[in-house]
């Protein structure tokens, strides 16, 4: 894993990105790797916010993960800051290789650096080998999580 280099996306590396991000049932049926202007545009949002990490792992050249997490200030926990990490995916010829731990256990170092008192993050009901990968790494599923599509 010593060739692994995780950093900021960029614009370009948003192809590989979307793919990895539609290369799953679930992920087929909301993204639409043929019009990129969506999230070349989200891109350019998250790259303006501070509070914002999108980035990309790259092995070789390749893009071969991604994942995206957010630093979310605020009053419960006597004024803690937690971290939220969203869009963890990983390249179907990487699973396995230790790539998905690194890659949180990176995100889990970048929240102690910004002083956050607790990471979180959310996964589809239907991702019961990720509900397992996740539990290795040490989280608890202490919580139901809610949503409501606009």
């Amino acid at each position: 894993m010593g060739d692994l280099e995780i950093r900021a996306a960029a614009p370009g590396d948003v192809p590989a990105i979307v793919a990895m991000l539609a290369d799953d049932p679930l992920g087929a049926q909301r993204e639409s790797p043929d019009d990129l202007s969506p999230y070349l545009a989200a891109l350019e949002r998250l790259s303006a916010d501070p509070n914002q990490r999108l980035v990309v792992a790259v092995r070789e050249g390749r893009v071969v993960g991604t994942l995206q997490l957010t630093i979310v200030p605020g009053l419960s926990r006597r004024g803690s800051t937690r971290s939220i990490i969203e869009g963890v995916r990983v390249h179907a010829d990487e699973r396995g290789s230790g790539l998905g731990t690194r890659f949180i256990e990176w995100a889990i170092e970048e929240s102690r650096r910004e002083n956050c008192q607790l990471v979180q993050l959310t996964s589809d009901n239907a991702r019961t080998d990720a509900h397992r990968f996740y539990e290795r790494l040490g989280f608890v599923a202490s919580h139901v999580g809610f949503k409501l599509q606009l």
